[in-house]
Formats: structure tokens, sequence, C-alpha cells
């Protein structure tokens, strides 16, 4: 195993700051980090590196380095890595930019970003791209601890089944044989989205959108989305816009296992609004709990597992500034 023989060096704010997630990508990005660092810094210039070492510490690294006058965070990781430094970068109340360096299994954000995959593509596209506003989702929900807290999200955050698939993804990786990291994390996801869906159980939330009326809605995927695309590649939401202040809401119903199987397809290409039993709205905000208090419901955000129901979901307008490839 290849070791990182690149030090954490943070110490001039002037320059861009990347904060690698090394676990990333099954382990690929620790291994890989020497020729992706000189590939960024031949494509882009130079830059300062800090290196995570276990959940929550994207959010810690990126808050510090915002509020000691770092203006440009760049995020090398999947999408919960990418969740953590918008989180760091939200929470400081400084109005650092976002910045990504695709490595992980999904890339779902940078998918919607329209960012290429190759590090010299995406080095180029960074150092030559153009600066926007987006709006990010706030989730407030309980944590693993009991304790009521709050969660920013670029992508989706959703309950039911995908927080279900989530668990198996992250507690079985059978296809870590196969030398193509994003072709390894979608055998994963299908795999474990096929034994999720042979056990499907519905279940009933109560529901209320922008403070209206609250209602009761079954479910097997109930899901808050800011932008397109989830679960390395499928587009869930495929109206939903990075900076239109709100909130796209898709839920699919009661449907059976074998109908699932057979549309699997459609929600890679944003057709499964055209099955009956999915539905979809929009709103600024939503809360969303368990009709059974007893029940507990898993919680999924940006492909992270950090709580459970209740939750309250709310947009916020133009929230962070991204980099993005020019002229996107």
């Amino acid at each position: 195993m290849a070791k990182i023989i690149e030090k954490t060096q943070t110490g001039d704010t002037s320059l861009p700051l990347v904060i690698v997630n090394p676990k990333s990508a099954s382990g690929s990005t620790r291994d890989k980090w020497s020729a992706t660092a000189s590939d960024f810094r031949a494509h882009f210039g130079p830059f300062s590196v800090a290196f995570t070492k276990g959940p929550g510490d994207g959010i810690d690294l990126a808050e510090r380095a915002a509020k000691s006058g770092r203006r440009f965070i760049i995020a090398c990781g999947g999408d919960g890595t990418i969740n953590e430094v918008a989180n760091g970068i939200l929470r400081s109340g400084i109005d650092a930019e976002l910045g990504v360096l695709p490595s992980g299994t999904g890339g779902d954000f940078r998918r919607t970003l329209g960012l290429p995959l190759g590090n010299r593509e995406a080095a180029a596209a960074l150092r030559d791209g153009e600066t926007r506003h987006i709006d990010a989702g706030r989730v407030s929900f309980i944590d693993h601890d009991g304790n009521n807290t709050s969660r920013y999200f670029l992508n989706v955050s959703s309950a039911g089944l995908a927080a279900n698939i989530i668990k198996r993804v992250k507690s079985q990786k059978v296809f870590d044989w196969l030398p193509v990291e994003s072709l390894r994390g979608r055998a994963n996801f299908a795999v474990s989205t096929l034994q999720q869906v042979l056990d499907l159980d519905p279940v009933m939330l109560n529901v209320r959108f922008d403070d209206g009326d609250e209602t009761k809605l079954q479910t097997i995927a109930f899901c808050v989305a800011n932008s397109r695309y989830f679960g390395g590649g499928m587009m869930i939401a495929p109206e939903a816009s990075l900076n239109d202040g709100l909130l796209d809401v898709v839920n699919i119903g009661d449907i059976g296992a074998l109908k699932i199987i057979l549309n699997a397809h459609t929600l890679y290409r944003g057709t499964h609004h055209g099955l009956q039993e999915v539905n979809g709205s929009t709103a600024r905000k939503i809360e969303i709990s368990a009709a059974d208090p007893s029940q507990e419901i898993r919680l999924e955000t940006d492909g992270e597992l950090p709580g459970r129901l209740p939750a309250t979901y709310e947009i916020v307008p133009n929230a962070i500034r991204v980099r993005v490839p020019r002229n996107r």
C-alpha cells in the first residue's frame, strides 16, 4: 500500500487549501495522492494541503481555515467529503469559496457542477473557472446520541430506502476488488439496492410543506433535493436547480420490488416521475416524522448517515460560493 509522502502544510493562508480524505474511493485517494498532487500543482498552481483522519475532520479543518483567512478551500474526495467541507465553510460564517477535486466513488455533486473527472482537467477547470453562489439545504434532526442537531447539504437528503441502502453499502463492499473505483462504487450500490429492495417495507410519515396542514404519506423513499443526482448517478430530481431558492421533493410510494427492479433504469435517466407511485413537488420548508413515534427511520444526507427522524428541511438561498467550469 502506498504511503502519503506529502505532509499537511497549511501555513500560508494566501494559498488555496486542499482538504483531502485519504480514505475516499476505498483508499485509492491515499494510494494515488502523490500523482494527484503533482498533476494538480502542474495544472492549477501552488496550494496547501490538509488530510482528514476521521469523520467530521473535514468540517473542523474547513471551519478553521475559513476563520484563519483562507478564501479558497477545495474538497478532495467523494460527496461525503464535499459535504463536510461545505459545512465547515458555512458554519464559519466566512464567505470562503468551495472547490471540488473529484476523488470519490459517487461523484454526484461533480456531475451537477459539470466538473471533469480527470485530475489534470479538473485542476484546469478550477484554475480557470468562475464563481457562482448556490443554495444549500439545511436539515435539523436527531443524531445518533439522541441530540437535536442540524447539517447543511448540497445534493440530496432522504429518509427510508436510500438510507437503508447506504447502510448496506458501507457495511458490505463486495466489489472492492474491481480496479476502477467508479465502477466499484456503482456495483456495490447496485447489489445493496437489490438486497434492500427485496426486503421492502413501506413506512408512514407525517409530512408538512411550508407551514401548511400536516398530512400522512406512505413511502419507501422520501427525498429532498437541492441538486439533481444521488446514489452514484441516479437523477432523482431532474428539475432541481442549485439557485432557484427551492427544494425539490420526490416521494416514491408503495411500489412493488419487481416494478422497482424493472424500472431501475428510469432513476438514472430521470424519467421515473412517469411512474404512478412517484410524486414530486417543491417547497422552501418540509417537516417529516414517523407516523408511529416508536419507529426509527434513518436519515441520509449527501451519502452519509447522520441520524434519524423527525427532521425539518429548509432552503438557504445563495448560501455558498462555488468554483464551477467557465461557461457552464
